[in-house]
């Protein structure tokens, strides 16, 4: 399955990267996954939106050309990165190439929580009337990656339980997909 990852931190060391190359590489017989480069598009501008910049246009291309999306956040003052927040802007209108697309949502921090307020007010965007994609549901999905700074080694997770826990979500959002075409 062709899969985009869009990674809500710019850092090149950041936990949620890490949680992204582990994807690539544990997944790769099943997902080919690429990275969005959300760190590059400019602010959202609703004068430019009808005629945006090269660089949106092949975000939005790179969206519509995948067959689902992986959002990988960190949780930056109780809510989603503004970089993340901008990117969704972008899809969010004229074209709005997330309509119907399957997306699963993760993201990993140092704190005891994980990245639960910020995923939650992501799942509010992510069912907004511009967005209206198809997010797997809560209930034993959430992958709330704790502590992340001790679960990751050599830009990896090592972690034994939260990679079997991730093997399960990804088998139950390969699943999901298969059963819940639009």
């Amino acid at each position: 399955m062709n899969v985009l990852a869009i990674v809500g931190s710019l850092r090149n060391e950041s936990l949620n990267s890490c949680v992204l190359e582990t994807l690539k590489e544990r997944y790769a017989p099943e997902w080919s996954i690429s990275a969005a480069d959300i760190g590059s598009l400019p602010f959202y501008n609703q004068d430019i939106e009808l005629s945006p910049p090269p660089i949106v246009k092949a975000f939005l291309e790179q969206v519509t050309e995948a067959e689902a999306v992986i959002i990988v956040t960190p949780e930056y003052n109780w809510s989603i990165p503004g970089v993340l927040k901008n990117a969704l802007d972008w899809l969010s209108r004229v074209e709005k190439v997330m309509v119907g697309k399957p997306v699963l949502i993760m993201g990993a921090s140092t704190g005891m929580i994980g990245t639960l307020r910020a995923q939650t007010h992501l799942r509010q965007i992510l069912s907004s009337p511009g967005l209206n994609a198809r997010v797997l549901p809560p209930g034993g999905n959430e992958v709330l990656i704790n502590l992340a700074d001790r679960k990751c080694r050599d830009g990896r997770l090592i972690n034994e339980e939260t990679l079997s826990f991730l093997d399960q979500v990804v088998n139950r959002f390969n699943n999901w997909i298969k059963t819940n075409k639009p």
